[in-house]
């Protein structure tokens, strides 16, 4: 199952699409001269420089479908054109779902398919099983191996 890194927000005229792929990454890292999670780093440490949110934006845009020069633009307007902190947080919650995923996203949970069941979840009353009474051993009386 593949992890959707997107995250719709608004910006500047409407809501829009961002996400930064591997390739958007790739330029991230080439245009700031730093990984992308170094970028994530200064972003949310307030260590970050100009090009930290103008080229997040700008990628997470195209990464999420808009047109290069539309991206372009709306940085253009809407960033660079501002005070950098209006975008701050903006670009933050772009690079982090690039980075870690989408904050909506539920991380490690997987679709169960009608009829399968969670084995990790303990069997609730409506199950019809009786619950486990075993007990594990504890290392004590587990037997030794040679040499130890």
């Amino acid at each position: 199952m593949s992890r959707d890194a997107s995250t719709t927000q608004t910006f500047a005229d409407d809501d829009y699409v961002f996400r930064m792929g591997w390739g958007e990454l790739e330029q991230l890292q080439e245009a700031c001269d730093a990984g992308p999670y170094v970028v994530l780093d200064r972003l949310v440490s307030g260590r970050w420089r100009m090009g930290d949110i103008s080229h997040v934006i700008r990628l997470g845009l195209i990464g999420g479908g808009l047109e290069p020069v539309k991206a372009l633009k709306l940085v253009r307007a809407y960033v660079q054109d501002r005070p950098p902190l209006e975008n701050l947080v903006l670009a933050q919650l772009v690079l982090g779902a690039a980075v870690a995923g989408a904050p909506e996203e539920e991380v490690g949970k997987k679709s169960e398919a009608p009829g399968q069941s969670d084995p990790t979840k303990p069997p609730t009353e409506s199950s019809g099983s009786e619950p486990s009474t075993a007990t594990v051993p504890s290392s004590a009386s587990l037997p030794s191996r040679s040499g130890e």
